[in-house]
């Protein structure tokens, strides 16, 4: 059987926490951060783990992770 190639760009986007689950990184927190509030930037820092209606379709694309 063939090997699967593990999307590059995803593989650089998500972690894989101890139980199982795909960690990400917010977005909106790269430029034009002055009409943001502090609050929503400092929220915007914290890793968020990933919906469960989009797990299915990340983890076929990262088959190793």
């Amino acid at each position: 059987m063939p090997k699967i190639k593990t999307s590059r760009a995803a593989a650089k986007r998500f972690k894989v926490t101890g139980t199982g689950k795909l960690k990400r990184m917010k977005a909106y927190k790269s430029h034009i951060l002055t009409k943001k509030s502090q609050k929503r930037k400092r929220n915007l820092r914290k890793a968020a783990i990933t919906d469960a209606a989009n797990v299915k379709s990340m983890k076929k694309i990262l088959p190793y992770l």
